[in-house]
């Protein structure tokens, strides 16, 4: 009874919690501790970047319209390092349940210098070839918004290396379960992120070049700490520098069967968004300020979800690594029931809290109904769907069963969210709101394929150690 009053759990709650969410692997309060730090994290990541939206919308709708635009490539881009650094969240916290604590070591070596390197060759392409880029996507574009666009996109491409350095350190502490040192680092990111664009921003109205120059700064100071983390201060994984600097082939290909099916998908996948936000520019500046607008209150909505999909990476895979997979599939199960529940408490608390949060964006009134509409709609889809489609797939990716993950949401993305989103928004004329209906229909698509898949039971046979 002590215990359940420090936790602050009624005797019905710990039996629920035992029931869904313990095994042999871990119990509900190994769990909880894994969870509320990525909670955490995420809550000042998205909080944040809501925060840094409304800032330089005080510069004006072409400024917001801009980094909309090249927020859409850069999600494109960055998610490639991401997506490796995830192989190695899935590699380390395999070995981590395997109880092999020298490749454990080895596996967080790997994923630090692959993710690192990888990250350093994307960021200098995009920032070389950053005219045609926006030239061949959003050339419909005014020039105020394309000369905005063009600067912040080169200072985004120059800064990759500095956030795949600390996406590469989260990713490996996250694969041990040390989320709390993941979500320091992301702290000290976006907090010095939002601190620099109040001084630069706001303070100096240096609008979207101040933007650019915090990124870059916020970013590399955070891969400092990073590395100074894992060298001097761990105890755990012991990691030297030049052991930062090689990648193991052995341990590479480990990484590349869950990160490359994973990588494609999120290039198809955020190809497929940027696709989408081609024929919203083609609807005008006002429909991409109203997307952009969405898209940050929207995930509010996400953040315990997001940190759900998280969190399930390291249990699943640690339970994997054990051969435990009757606790994978009581786990993935008691994630979803979770998902659906934090969704309809964000419902319930945000909504009634959605003009005072609009106008922290300065939009003019004309877009004021369609980003209530979508809002609206999205946060009712969001209770059934959005665990199945991304908390789901998370745990089944944890398990080595990446390639299947993959497809499904590439195809998934091209057939039914582009095509249905043309159709509603451009053809049918219901617009940016049309769009958005089309995205919460495909995910429900793919949503219902990774629920087969996850009954199937094929999943369990793709462990990679």
């Amino acid at each position: 009874m002590r215990i359940l009053g420090r936790l602050g759990l009624s005797a019905r709650t710990h039996l629920l919690l035992e029931k869904h969410l313990t095994g042999e692997t871990m119990d509900y309060r190994r769990i909880m501790a894994l969870f509320f730090p990525v909670l955490i994290d995420q809550t000042f990541i998205v909080g944040l970047n809501l925060l840094n939206t409304a800032m330089i919308s005080s510069s004006g709708v072409d400024a917001i319209s801009a980094v909309s635009m090249v927020d859409t490539l850069n999600i494109l881009f960055i998610q490639i390092f991401i997506a490796m650094a995830t192989g190695g969240t899935v590699v380390v916290a395999q070995y981590k349940g395997s109880g092999n604590p020298s490749m454990v070591s080895t596996a967080a070596a790997g994923t630090i210098a692959a993710v690192s390197l990888l990250s350093l060759a994307i960021g200098l392409f995009v920032a070389l070839l950053h005219g045609p880029l926006l030239g061949l996507l959003f050339g419909s574009a005014t020039p105020e918004v394309l000369g905005s666009a063009s600067t912040y996109l080169i200072g985004s491409g120059l800064s990759y290396m500095g956030l795949g350095i600390v996406q590469a350190v989260n990713a490996a502490m996250r694969g041990v379960g040390r989320t709390r040192v993941s979500m320091a680092l992301s702290l000290i990111m976006n907090g010095l992120y939002v601190l620099l664009n109040l001084l630069l921003v706001i303070g100096l109205d240096m609008g979207v070049p101040g933007m650019t120059i915090a990124v870059n700064v916020a970013r590399y100071a955070a891969a400092i700490c990073a590395l100074v983390v894992v060298l001097r201060m761990d105890t755990e994984l012991r990691l030297r520098l030049r052991e930062l600097v090689r990648v193991p082939w052995s341990m590479f290909k480990k990484m590349m069967a869950v990160g490359i099916p994973f990588a494609a998908e999120q290039v198809f996948f955020n190809g497929g968004k940027m696709m989408t936000q081609v024929f919203i520019v083609g609807m005008g500046t006002y429909a991409i300020a109203a997307n952009a607008i969405s898209g940050s209150l929207a995930m509010l909505y996400q953040v315990p979800s997001m940190a759900l999909s998280l969190t399930l990476v390291t249990v699943v895979g640690q339970c994997v690594g054990a051969r435990h997979f009757d606790d994978a599939r009581k786990f993935i199960r008691g994630f979803l029931w979770l998902s659906a529940l934090f969704f309809t408490v964000m419902a319930l608390v945000l909504l009634p809290l959605f003009y005072p949060m609009v106008r922290l964006f300065n939009p003019p009134d004309a877009i004021i109904g369609d980003v209530f509409w979508i809002v609206l709609i999205n946060a009712l889809a969001q209770i059934p769907l959005w665990g199945i489609s991304f908390v789901l797939p998370a745990g089944l990716r944890a398990a080595g069963d990446a390639r299947y993950t993959s497809v499904i949401a590439m195809l998934s993305m091209w057939l039914f969210r582009i095509g249905l989103g043309y159709v509603l928004g451009v053809v049918l004329g219901i617009g940016i709101i049309g769009v958005w209906i089309a995205m919460n229909g495909e995910w429900g698509v793919r949503g219902l394929l990774f629920w087969r898949r996850y009954r199937s039971g094929k999943w369990q046979a793709r462990s990679l150690v």
